[in-house]
């Protein structure tokens, strides 16, 4: 029991730190100093902000009732005849097909484009804040190296020794299983939510872990970190990224799923940022020393993920095929 005690105690002070290390909103004023991260930044929030928030704004503020005016449920109450009273019973059909429209024609292509573009800056966000963030420090300080870090550059000197063609086919296949195994975590978010009564709390704390782990990603694709060692690290740690990513979530998880889209646009080039100049591996070793014993077991978040993701990767070339097998370590 207390050997329990104990390791409940390092899972909420882990979910505490990454909370906190979420929170550390001076690394984004610091980062904003770099003149095409503040561009980049500007247009996030203009994009996701002012155009797609405010569209949606204006379609529920001013459009939809526009329509129900011109375009009522039935007759007047005080109007004893009515001429168009067999007309009238199409009018909540005809509103309904011209807000479908508007959401078609407007909405969902900005949807699109929005995304893509987004996460194209979202990349230059995480690049410019390394920077901006490496260029803070103190040029004579020389830090220590963290065991990610460390651990990255071993296997970045022993892949020097390998060719350049095949570098370029090993991280081409880890970007393409990095997008199936991110998007088959989304669909297994959005399935668990239809669970009956604890459905929603499952998707809650999945969903922490999603944005944390996409926050992290554009990090540890900047340092060079394969992507066996970012699965065995996150999951390894997850009360921390949990708690890193319940910020996100906390402010978009209540509201309908384009305005939450729109919101969660807005804030996650901040928490890219925060993110950029955290030092997880640091923090978590801190409280892990703390507590010696307590040691945590891995959770494998990404399992079933990863097994979607094998069975789609098994129909590429045979070409892949090795660097299937390299991912599957991390399980």
């Amino acid at each position: 029991m207390e050997r329990f005690a104990r390791k409940l105690k390092l899972v909420s002070l882990l979910w505490l730190e990454g909370f906190r290390e979420a929170c550390c909103f001076n690394r984004v004023v610091l980062c904003l100093r770099s003149r095409e991260l503040a561009i980049r930044t500007g247009q996030c929030f203009l994009l996701n902000g002012f155009i797609f928030l405010g569209s949606m704004y204006v379609v529920r503020s001013f459009v939809i009732p526009t329509l129900q005016w011109v375009l009522p449920d039935g007759c007047q109450m005080n109007q004893e005849p009515c001429s168009y009273e067999r007309i009238s019973k199409f009018y909540p059909i005809l509103r309904s097909r011209l807000i479908h429209l508007f959401y078609v024609l407007w909405f969902y292509p900005m949807y699109i484009s929005s995304f893509i573009l987004s996460m194209l800056w979202y990349g230059d966000i995480a690049k410019h804040g390394i920077l901006a963030i490496q260029k803070h420090r103190a040029p004579g300080i020389t830090e220590s190296s963290s065991p990610l870090d460390s651990s990255a550059s071993t296997s970045t000197s022993s892949g020097n020794k390998t060719n350049d063609v095949e570098g370029v086919v090993i991280g081409i296949a880890e970007q393409v299983y990095s997008f199936l195994l991110v998007n088959f975590f989304v669909l297994q978010v959005f399935a668990i939510g239809f669970i009956p009564l604890f459905g929603q709390s499952l998707s809650f704390i999945l969903l922490t872990w999603l944005y944390a782990y996409s926050c992290f990603e554009y990090k540890w694709n900047h340092s060079g970190v394969s992507l066996d060692m970012r699965l065995n690290f996150f999951e390894s740690n997850w009360p921390f990224f949990a708690g890193f990513g319940s910020p996100c979530v906390m402010a978009i998880f209540f509201y309908s799923p384009l305005v939450s889209y729109g919101v969660m646009a807005i804030l996650f080039p901040l928490f890219v940022m925060t993110a950029a100049g955290s030092k997880a591996d640091e923090a978590i070793g801190s409280e892990k020393r703390n507590w010696k014993g307590a040691g945590l077991p891995r959770l494998p978040i990404f399992c079933a993920a990863d097994y979607l993701s094998m069975k789609v990767l098994a129909f590429l070339p045979t070409n892949t095929g090795s660097q299937r097998q390299k991912a599957e370590k991390a399980y």
